[in-house]
């Protein structure tokens, strides 16, 4: 039975997915890979070696090769130079033209995230306002190559995608943002969606649907423009909308972003090539750096649906 303000209706659905689901404990690619940035966090400075690390992964040496290879599409040796910061400070570097050509474009433009193009949709004031009132809003949880995520979509676009340890009941966020929505789960829609924003299939479009300040907007568009394998720092997003004096303003509204990676968020880092302050993990936004700024061969998640 469906229910309005904020319940869940509907049933926890079964059936496949693009991405491998986690059962009995078993560890996914990207819980391995996670495993393995935060070990590198506290103990970077004694080199480990790559059999080190593939015990803390869980896996053989040769397992591990393969694991990183399939998974991010590099070599763990690779992986790991993507994860210092003297390759964040070069990425920033050689952002700097692309960015340019970017802001000179416009920022009213659509995105484009691994051939994917992303059109924003902003909720009307009276909307906000109501809390999302009469607005049904479909969710579920689902397997990504970053862990778990919860979607949340309605009839004009994704309205929510958050990361988790561990499948919520229910996404504090998306209440948050739609208190008063209608809500209905859908797992097995949430999976299908979910392949539908990770895997690249050229031409593709897709809409998202967001509540924020206007503000929060012309930040979240600005972010749209930083290709994939560029970084931009929180100054460089102040001064691309205007307002160079909001670099502290602008975290804020990286950290409030509603539907991550869509809005790639996890691309602004510090002016000093440090990696910090995501709203969900450090090691989940290394982790996607490594991937974006490789440059190499596309992971295999990539072209499942090329």
């Amino acid at each position: 039975m469906e229910r309005r303000g904020g319940t869940a209706c509907g049933e926890q659905e079964s059936g496949g997915g693009v991405f491998p689901k986690v059962y009995r404990g078993r560890m996914t690619d990207y819980e391995r890979i996670a495993a393995v940035v935060r070990y590198l966090d506290a103990s970077h400075a004694g080199q480990p070696s790559i059999s080190e690390l593939a015990e803390i992964a869980g896996t053989s040496l040769s397992h591990f090769q393969r694991l990183f290879k399939r998974w991010a599409g590099i070599s763990p040796k690779d992986f790991l130079q993507c994860l210092t910061l003297n390759h964040a400070k070069s990425c920033l570097l050689a952002s700097d033209s692309v960015l340019e050509a970017a802001w000179e474009a416009g920022l009213s433009g659509p995105g484009r995230l691994h051939d994917l193009c992303v059109s924003l949709e902003a909720a009307s004031p009276g909307e906000i306002k109501s809390g999302g009132a009469g607005i049904r809003v479909e969710w579920g949880v689902a397997e990504t190559p970053f862990g778990l995520a919860s979607l949340g979509w309605s009839g004009r676009g994704v309205c929510h995608l958050a990361f988790h340890d561990s499948a919520p009941e229910f996404p504090k966020s998306l209440r948050e943002n739609w208190s008063k929505a209608e809500f209905c789960r859908k797992d097995r829609a949430a999976r299908k969606l979910a392949g539908e924003i990770f895997v690249r299939k050229s031409g593709e479009k897709i809409s998202a649907f967001v509540s924020g300040t206007e503000f929060q907007l012309k930040v979240w568009r600005a972010l749209l423009r930083i290709p994939r394998g560029s970084l931009a720092t929180y100054a460089d997003i102040a001064a691309a909308i205007g307002n160079p004096g909001a670099m502290r303003a602008v975290g804020t509204a990286c950290g409030a972003n509603p539907v991550a990676w869509l809005i790639p968020c996890h691309r602004v880092i510090r002016g000093t090539g440090v990696i910090n302050g995501y709203r969900w993990g450090r090691e989940r936004k290394k982790a996607m750096l490594a991937v974006e700024t490789a440059k190499k061969t596309e992971p295999e998640w990539l072209r499942l649906r090329s």
